[in-house]
């Protein structure tokens, strides 16, 4: 367990703030952001850290209890987001959610949680709700997706998303098993069946797919999963990617995510994809680890070097060497 000297060192807030605004790139990068210290505490951190946009957990990713939210840490959140020009703000549901769960009682928690997250988002002004669809274990695969439409729709009746850009975005996984949305056909699929319920789209990481077994390490393999993609999910449809490198081997189904430029993906799939003009309308938010002090900075500062806008200063282009952005 980590010593509270070595907690602190990993948080961007312990160390001085910036003299001056961070520079920035044409594509919207942002990684998932601490709320240590209250939910609002996020945009400071994702500001500093250089981002335009960010991801946060709205409560605890592990437990059911929810965090509750204060009327004044929602209007704090809205004004820094403004302040500093940060969007899309991007909750990750919890982990424990499970929409496609054939049992009974934990379908139920896993319904009134995803609810729960719904309101939070809603109450802090996030563009985007992130969604693993769930396990079907004890369940064909169909009946998985069938149940976990069905549990969204209940979930989220009666809420008032109209007119506020707000969407649940369905995430691929990595290829386990029972997971749903491990094929970007079943991702279509539960996106088809929900679009009359609730306003939604897609994020796609890249580790999943990775290790799910598309290839997108070589420039053929590349360009073929992005045809792909779009003939099944449709690029316009796919708002957010999280960039995450893989500790795992190409269809290994290992949903280990690894430092940008660090893993079996590296680091010209990142380029290939940040400068490719089929995703400059979305997001890019990483989801690595910070192993040590400084690891979130680094990874912010590797995806912002491969941006070709000519925004970037040269302490970021080597990210990852002794003596470069940090």
């Amino acid at each position: 367990m980590a010593t509270k000297w070595e907690q602190e060192a990993k948080d961007i807030l312990k160390r001085p703030a910036p003299e001056k605004p961070p520079k920035l790139t044409a594509r919207r990068i942002g990684i998932h952001t601490s709320t240590s210290g209250g939910v609002e505490t996020s945009v400071e951190r994702a500001y500093r850290l250089g981002c335009n946009t960010f991801q946060i957990f709205s409560s605890s990713p592990r437990m059911w209890k929810p965090y509750q939210l204060g009327v004044a840490q929602c209007e704090e959140m809205k004004r820094l987001k403004a302040q500093y020009e940060i969007s899309p703000m991007l909750i990750h549901t919890s982990y424990l959610v499970n929409l496609a769960s054939a049992t009974a009682e934990f379908l139920e928690k896993s319904i009134q949680a995803f609810r729960a997250e719904v309101e939070r988002a809603l109450a802090l002004g996030a563009q985007y709700l992130v969604l693993h669809p769930g396990s079907h274990r004890g369940l064909s695969r169909q009946e998985g997706l069938t149940r976990a439409a069905v549990s969204i729709a209940r979930a989220t009746q009666g809420l008032d998303m109209a007119g506020c850009g707000f969407k649940v975005l369905i995430e691929n996984a990595a290829g386990a098993e029972y997971s749903l949305g491990s094929s970007f056909e079943q991702v279509a699929e539960l996106l088809e069946r929900l679009r009359p319920v609730v306003p939604v789209a897609a994020c796609i990481d890249t580790c999943h797919t990775h290790v799910a077994g598309y290839d997108i390490v070589s420039s053929e393999g590349y360009e073929h999963t992005m045809k792909y993609l779009d003939n099944t999910i449709g690029m316009k449809n796919i708002l957010v990617w999280h960039c995450n490198d893989a500790k795992g081997a190409l269809g290994s189904k290992l949903d280990r995510h690894q430092h940008i430029g660090q893993g079996n993906i590296g680091l010209e799939p990142f380029r290939r994809l940040l400068n490719d003009w089929r995703t400059a309308h979305a997001a890019f938010i990483a989801e690595t680890p910070i192993d040590e002090p400084g690891d979130d900075q680094r990874n912010v500062d590797a995806l912002k070097a491969l941006v070709h806008d000519g925004k970037i200063e040269e302490q970021c282009v080597r990210a990852w060497t002794p003596g470069g952005a940090l």
